[in-house]
């Protein structure tokens, strides 16, 4: 295992340790690799103690989930989305949202989440890939006016929802994508973009999160 991804194995070992960290070509993306759990990880029902630790601190960075997936994959394509401007990754897992904007041009590039493996898999991840991502663990931490924020597979927890006023408080536009919500009860907001992607690697997620939808704010 390269040197630079053991800190994060160290952190999955707390909680699945039998998995392993590998350094991944990312489906759909052009020269895009994220430090992600191995896909032939089993997929057989985890032991009692296994389980506990999944549910007390689960690894959720050690996937690219599908609505990040699919967002990474619009910015490759279309990279004048962001090209210049400031974007923030509130939740960012993996950081796929966040190297991906970086990579697009973005002029400069945030990655926020409240759990700390999760900025440390960031930090690893935008150096695999040779960009340059700030890292914040609270949104309070961002600066006042933002271009943009970018929110993905974030809003499955239904608690979530206030997080959309405090963002809309701190960006010119905010982008929300989820496959698991048809709606952000938030009328601010238009669908702009749908697209297909699953979460990489894929461990058993169901078809029918398969579908990403993009809600879109703007002042």
């Amino acid at each position: 295992m390269p040197k630079r991804l053991e800190p994060i194995q160290e952190r999955l070992r707390i909680t699945l340790p039998e998995a392993r960290i590998e350094a991944t070509q990312l489906p759909g993306l052009k020269d895009l690799t994220l430090a992600l759990i191995n896909a032939d990880f089993s997929t057989a029902p985890l032991a009692p103690a296994t389980m506990r630790a999944v549910i007390a601190n689960p690894a959720y960075w050690a996937f690219c989930w599908g609505s990040g997936l699919a967002t990474a994959i619009w910015l490759q394509a279309e990279p004048q989305l962001v090209a210049g401007q400031v974007i923030a990754d509130i939740g960012c897992g993996s950081g796929i949202v966040a190297i991906a904007a970086a990579l697009a041009g973005a002029r400069e590039v945030f990655a926020c989440d409240i759990d700390d493996d999760a900025l440390l898999a960031t930090k690893i991840n935008a150096e695999l890939n040779g960009s340059n991502v700030n890292i914040c663990r609270d949104i309070r931490e961002l600066p006042r006016n933002l271009d943009q924020v970018w929110i993905a597979d974030v809003l499955y927890d239904r608690s979530n929802l206030p997080l959309i006023q405090q963002i809309k408080d701190r960006a010119n536009t905010v982008i929300i994508s989820d496959s698991r919500v048809s709606d952000v009860e938030d009328e601010d907001f238009e669908i702009v973009h749908q697209a297909e992607a699953l979460t990489f690697p894929n461990l058993g997620e169901f078809d029918e999160f398969r579908q990403v939808r993009f809600f879109r704010y703007q002042r």
